[in-house]
């Protein structure tokens, strides 16, 4: 996703982001799971079983619009929905690579739970990662493997659990899971366009209309660090038409006591969500931790630290409960 301007994305301190980041990959590398960052018992989602996603997908490499990385990603996901009961299909398109030109082919991943139900409701997330941590403090590094576990990973993550939920789901909605590619392949911020797969995915939603509808639209971005703050988002609490889904999920979230749904308004944020709502006409809301830079902590977007250690499988528990609750009750 594209930052909002104006705001800085370096500690002023290189040292203390060295520090960090080398304390994160040895934990990752010592641990290579969860143990260490297990969900609370009291939450009826596995936030531990995400995590183990979120580190299986890490494991892949980078997962870049057309590359290998991708193509086995796409493998294992699919392998993994439809296992649990999901119809599993491809909505396939090319775009112009941003510094070759050549075609590149690209595939948005639509999952479906209960695929007769004509009122849906629309989960979704990139599983795209950008080519490079171009925003490394070290500059030496910005073209070193970037892993993408907040950025890429952790809305994926909540999404392979929640699919054990949907074969017995109570509700009166259809759900489909779609897995935006093209988010970022974005090698010059101030160039290249982002956004593909959803813009993609909106024109076709709009042009074609299938025999169902979308009710609502959920997007998942950046949802596993550590210190999980998520915000109202502003365009979403914005729009009349999402602002109802907004206080609807937080509300689940207070109900439940989960206080990492802070319900103020902080971050005006371009996502996904932006053509789901403007093109396809589909209510979206945007569930996103940008609260970056943080004064006297790691800011590891598009980064080489963002990697798995920096993400909590107690955040993913708590991102997937509320939603599951919300999902249960929705109206």
């Amino acid at each position: 996703m594209r930052k909002p301007n104006g705001q800085t994305i370096f500690l002023t301190a290189a040292i203390v982001f060295a520090l960090a980041m080398l304390g994160g990959w040895l934990v990752w590398h010592r641990d290579g799971n969860a143990s260490a960052q297990a969900a609370p018992r009291k939450i009826p989602f596995n936030g531990e079983r995400a995590y183990r996603h979120l580190v299986e997908i890490c494991r892949l490499g980078a997962r870049v619009s057309g590359t290998q990385g991708m193509a086995r990603q796409q493998k294992l996901l699919a392998a993994h929905f439809r296992a649990l009961g999901a119809r599993v299909s491809w909505q396939r398109f090319s775009a112009r690579h941003p510094e070759t030109g050549q075609p590149v082919a690209m595939a948005n991943m639509i999952v479906q739970w209960h695929p007769t139900a004509r009122e849906r409701i629309l989960f979704c997330a990139h599983y795209d990662t950008r080519p490079f941590p171009d925003s490394d403090p070290d500059r030496r590094r910005r073209r070193d493997l970037f892993l993408g576990a907040n950025d890429g990973a952790s809305g994926v993550a909540v999404l392979c659990e929640l699919g054990r939920h949907m074969a017995n789901l109570e509700s009166r909605y259809g759900v489909d899971f779609v897995l935006f590619d093209g988010e970022e392949l974005v090698y010059d911020a101030q160039r290249d366009p982002y956004f593909r797969g959803s813009e993609h995915f909106a024109r076709m939603y709009k042009s074609a209309p299938p025999a169902y509808r979308y009710r609502w639209g959920v997007l998942l971005d950046m949802v596993g660090d550590r210190e999980l703050q998520l915000y109202y988002e502003k365009n979403s609490y914005g729009w009349r038409d999402t602002r109802p889904l907004v206080l609807d999920i937080w509300k689940t979230a207070k109900r439940l006591g989960v206080k990492e749904f802070i319900p103020r308004t902080r971050h005006r944020v371009n996502d996904d969500h932006l053509a789901l709502r403007n093109v396809a006409g589909i209510p979206t809301c945007d569930i996103i931790d940008f609260d970056y830079p943080r004064p006297g902590r790691l800011n590891y977007w598009h980064t080489t630290a963002d990697n798995p250690a920096n993400c909590s499988a107690d955040s993913l528990a708590k991102v997937g409960w509320v939603l599951l609750e919300w999902l249960k009750q929705a109206e």
